[in-house]
């Protein structure tokens, strides 16, 4: 078991170590001026190497967001109320300045969200990540049409707001100036999905036995 965890660790390291390689040099010269053979020899891998961790080059800078990719779905797991469970957590992330919402002025984060949104190769790539998203949330809420309808419409709610907090960031703006309005819309958007969602998500979490006849008390 020991053995495994440290095999864990590395395997883990590698991926790090090369992703960041490669969006320092994406960052400088820019992700189409930059090859998979100039990263891989930059991380002192050979190419086939570095296929075998990252499939596609655009999976080297979609790794830093990739813990995320089923944060609504562990969010909502063993929830009595998933969309309250949600509508905190992406609170939570505003108060922690998290970079997934948005809400973050530190250079190297900006940095970053202009790589992605900026280059359409990523941007691209990001439907995939997104689709992935919705597939474990709607898992999360029981599965079925009604899950995925739900999951789908909470999706693309979190990720509108995060792109305009980024938006109004990215053209200047501070983080404390930003952060009433990001608070409010969030606020006013989970409550009009609540009003929306309410006999879809009664429906996809009665799937799960968590709340039964009762209705979801949001």
């Amino acid at each position: 078991m020991e053995e495994l965890g440290l095999r864990e660790r590395k395997k883990r390291r590698m991926y790090q170590d090369v992703s960041d390689t490669a969006v320092r040099l994406f960052l400088e010269r820019g992700f189409d001026a930059v090859s998979v053979a100039e990263v891989a020899a930059a991380a002192g891998i050979s190419e086939p190497t570095l296929f075998r961790y990252f499939p596609a080059k655009e999976d080297l800078v979609l790794h830093r967001i990739a813990d995320h990719e089923t944060e609504a779905a562990r969010v909502v797991a063993g929830a009595a109320e998933p969309l309250e469970a949600l509508r905190r957590n992406f609170l939570d992330g505003l108060e922690r300045c998290d970079s997934v919402t948005g809400l973050n002025d530190h250079p190297a984060v900006l940095a970053f969200h202009r790589l992605l949104y900026g280059t359409p190769a990523l941007a691209a790539r990001m439907y995939g990540y997104l689709e992935r998203s919705e597939a474990a949330l709607a898992e999360a809420l029981g599965g079925g049409l009604d899950a995925r309808l739900a999951a789908g419409r909470i999706i693309a709610v979190q990720r509108i707001l995060a792109l305009e907090n980024w938006r109004r960031i990215a053209a200047g703006e501070g983080v404390e100036e930003v952060r009433p309005d990001a608070v409010r819309a969030a606020e006013r958007t989970f409550e009009r999905l609540a009003a929306g969602l309410y006999v879809v998500l009664t429906r996809a979490v009665s799937r799960l036995d968590v709340v039964h006849a009762r209705p979801l008390p949001f």
